[in-house]
């Protein structure tokens, strides 16, 4: 045993770490949707831009993997393709590769493409979180729930946060204008009486001339200076008159619209609560829309920014009556969603493009840019409270808190009594009908309700990112498994391996049952030689050793070569796989009822890490006499595993505390020298029934 543990210690240390590189620019570039192309790499990291049919930038593509290789459960991380617009609306994601043994081979691949395709059209600026519900909030500050996969949900929830973490990293370097929160809205109750004069006072309504000379200028040394006679007939003559208020605030709205309507404005914002409504009055020759220019579309000559990042505006498709003191002209009302980042309580800008053409037939279009600068005060607005989404493994406990309770419960009891009672619950004549009664609950609530059936993939996932220097922040995404992982790890120091193959293994369970179920139909027993017995038990630690070097050497075949373990299919998806899988699960249960626990006896590679980690109990907890294996060896012929030797020593690696050699040691019916001193009458002293140590 030493010297396994030593060979496996050495290929761990020896062995280097392997880490996903970025896709070449073919493989990112074949999962781009038309009509969108990839445009240039931006860094090392696997992030490029996105252009649109015009081949202009229009977001960015990057994995997660080189920015945020978070691992997953196989020790591998979950990479990602993002696809991501300049305004932080997810556009797509799609699923690279990852090693989740769950997708692999047990639930298939299609439930974790169909929770990727949720996040398209949400915002970065919106708090997405995995799980349900609980409590709501207003647009823009409440959390966006997404639905997680059934038996899978601390995958997702790992797949989740590498998406966010890339996308804040991507968000920080290449979009630092973007709105990390919910933006101001209007504050509905806030009222304040004004007049269209006011608005001009307060700066409420900005007000802005560009003059035809000014626009010249512009334009001067190019080929479209000669090609406006009205701004060089008449250079001082305004060009653009323009004037911008914000419509959201309810006083501003009064004050700049006729009732009727602000009444119409008021039943369209009942529909889009979301969006802020901005008024523009033109009073020059601009004019504000070009002649091909559709209602309740994208202006064609104006367009917003803020922070240095663009802001969809659209037409709202109402007719516009102002008051009778606000300027005639063109006016028209826009409308953005304040989900998308945009925070009306900070400056932004209008820009407004003024064109000229060249030629007569086939005329060149030229623009200049003339950009209007707006800003309403802060105390028209509201800023809603930022609800943080709580930290993944927080929620990952609220969701299982009813079966985190019902499991404490269970698990405290059992470990209470078997500490400090188990010589009397072994003496019991109900103790078997018990014992298949707490196997019966972990197989059915610890198993295929809680999905606590601990895996060799775990222990292997744990030892690559131990290697790696990673955060071990994955184990928490699957609070009821890591529960169990701790009442097993307890278990190492009070008992070695046997409270978790002997009483919470649900496949374990299973196997035992099987063997009830033998003894019932009276089927034969096989029982290996005590030779073959030693050289089968030998055989786990033989598969543990290769799943190791698997890992590492081979991580992608991790998941194949782990299918060792029927767990997946007998407690994960009940049995619901392809029909070789289910075959190699029933094989075992079958051959369970003849062969006592063989699997788990001879080939469970867990069985051989919670072996090794027996090696750290702390005591002998199953008592022996001076005549254990010499006379008497009954317990070791009552010892279905095969843990006692022949000397009557406990093999606490091998032993799945049934409890059977304790009450037989206990009971002065069965116990040999017990039975002996019965018969000529002599009462043991109490110090010839201190252990014997092992």
């Amino acid at each position: 045993m030493a010297a396994f543990v030593r060979v496996l210690l050495c290929l761990m240390l020896l062995t280097a770490p392997l880490r996903a590189e970025p896709l070449t620019r073919e493989a990112v570039a074949e999962m781009i949707v038309p009509p969108m192309s990839l445009g240039e790499p931006l860094g090392e990291n696997g992030v490029w831009e996105l252009l649109n049919s015009g081949g202009a930038h229009s977001g960015y593509v990057f994995e997660t993997g080189p920015l945020a290789p978070l691992p997953g459960f196989s020790g591998a991380i979950i990479n990602l393709l993002v696809v991501l617009d300049l305004e932080g609306t997810f556009i797509d994601v799609k699923l690279i590769e990852h090693n989740e043994p769950i997708f692999v081979s047990g639930l298939g691949e299609a439930p974790f493409h169909q929770f990727f395709e949720q996040y398209r059209g949400l915002s970065i600026s919106q708090s997405l979180v995995v799980g349900t519900p609980y409590g709501e909030g207003d647009d823009g500050s409440a959390l966006v729930y997404l639905d997680g996969v059934t038996k899978a949900t601390a995958s997702v929830r790992i797949a989740h946060e590498s998406i966010l973490a890339a996308t804040r990293a991507v968000a920080r370097e290449r979009m630092q204008g973007l709105a990390s929160g919910p933006p101001a809205h209007p504050d509905l109750d806030y009222v304040e009486e004004l007049t269209w004069n006011d608005l001009v006072e307060q700066g409420l309504a900005t007000h802005h001339v560009v003059t035809n000379a000014e626009v010249q200028e512009q334009f001067a040394g190019t080929r479209w200076e000669r090609d406006d006679p009205k701004a060089l007939s008449d250079p001082d003559a305004p060009y653009l008159d323009l004037w911008i208020v914000d419509l959201g605030p309810p006083s501003i709205a009064r004050a700049a619209l006729s009732p009727s309507t602000y009444r119409e404005l008021q039943a369209f914002q009942t529909i889009a609560t979301a969006d802020e409504m901005i008024l523009v009055i033109e009073s020059g020759r601009h004019g504000l829309t070009g002649p091909d220019f559709v209602r309740n579309t994208a202006p064609d000559l104006i367009s917003a920014e803020q922070d240095g990042l663009p802001v969809a505006l659209r037409d709202a498709d109402l007719l516009v009556d102002v008051v009778p003191d606000a300027p005639m002209g063109t006016a028209m009302i826009l409308r953005t969603d304040r989900r998308l980042g945009f925070d009306p309580s900070r400056e932004w800008t209008l820009n407004v493009l003024a064109t000229r053409t060249h030629g007569m037939l086939a005329a060149e279009v030229g623009t200049v840019t003339l950009p209007v600068s707006h800003a309403t005060p802060e105390r028209f607005f509201t800023r809603p409270e930022v609800i943080e989404p709580v930290p993944p493994w927080l929620e990952a406990l609220r969701n299982r808190q009813t079966d985190l309770v019902v499991a404490g419960v269970f698990l405290t009891g059992l470990v209470g009594v078997l500490l400090a009672g188990q010589s009397w619950l072994a003496s019991q004549r109900f103790f078997t009908p018990v014992r298949l009664g707490i196997l019966s609950f972990v197989t059915g609530f610890i198993g295929w309700w809680g999905q606590g059936q601990l895996s060799i993939v775990t222990v292997l996932g744990a030892l690559r990112t131990a290697i790696e220097g990673a955060s071990f922040a994955f184990l928490l995404y699957d609070p009821f498994s890591l529960l169990i992982w701790g009442a097993a790890i307890l278990g190492f120091v009070l008992w070695g391996r046997g409270l978790f193959c002997g009483w919470l293994c649900p496949f374990g369970a299973l196997q035992e049952f099987a063997h009830h179920l033998g003894r019932l139909l009276r089927l034969p027993r096989i029982e290996p030689s005590a030779a073959w017995d030693r050289r089968l038990k030998g055989v786990k630690y033989v598969l543990l050793a290769g799943l190791v070097a698997t890992v590492f050497i081979a991580p992608a075949q991790i998941d194949t070569v782990a299918e060792v373990e029927p767990f997946k299919t007998a407690i994960t998806v009940y049995f619901v796989r392809e029909w070789y899988y289910v075959l190699y699960a029933a094989v075992w249960l079958v051959l369970g009822t003849m062969l006592f626990k063989g699997f788990c006896r001879y080939v469970c590679p867990l069985g051989a890490v919670m072996a090794i980690g027996g090696m750290l109990r702390g005591r002998d907890w199953i008592a022996r006499r001076a005549e254990c294996g010499s006379p008497c060896q009954l317990c070791k012929v009552q010892c279905a595993y095969g843990a006692i030797k022949k000397s009557g020593e406990i093999q606490y690696s091998e032993c799945f505390q049934c409890l059977d050699c304790v009450s037989i040691h206990d009971d002065a019916k069965q116990c040999v020298p017990l039975v002996l001193e019965a018969r000529k009458g002599v009462r043991r002293p109490p110090k010839l029934m201190e252990e014997m140590p092992a």
